[in-house]
């Protein structure tokens, strides 16, 4: 049988803290990212909107890995467009730690007892 470690955990869970407002005024937070490849970055440049404001490179960048929000099932770079900056930072962060660090977790070592545990990525300012 397969060790836990043997599998590749290709795509990730998250939270927004604020959430996507649709024109219908549901709030959509949960939702899932899964890794980049390599062409997600080739086409991600590719991009005639991107040629021409590069900072819009990172929503159509996550516009392709965000694979699910709330009961949207895909979602454009327009649609990320409203969301806040706050959660924005927050999908950046998240994308970072899952495509550096392949999870969303960071180690932490216990001040008092020095036992090694992990906590979940959060923000400053998140509770």
């Amino acid at each position: 049988m397969p060790r836990k470690q043997d599998y590749l955990w290709t795509e990730f869970d998250f939270t927004l803290p604020r959430g996507l407002i649709d024109s219908q005024n549901h709030v959509h937070r949960h939702g899932k990212m899964r890794l980049a490849t390599a062409k997600d970055e080739i086409l991600v440049q590719k991009e005639r909107q991107v040629q021409e404001t590069p900072g819009y490179g990172a929503l159509v960048m996550l516009s392709r890995v965000i694979t699910r929000l709330g009961s949207l099932n895909s979602v454009s770079p327009n649609l990320l467009e409203g969301l806040l900056l706050h959660d924005i930072a927050y999908l950046r962060e998240f994308y970072n730690r899952i495509n550096q660090q392949g999870n969303t977790h960071i180690p932490t070592l216990c001040p008092h007892c020095n036992t090694q545990f992990s906590v979940e990525l959060t923000l400053a300012g998140e509770s």
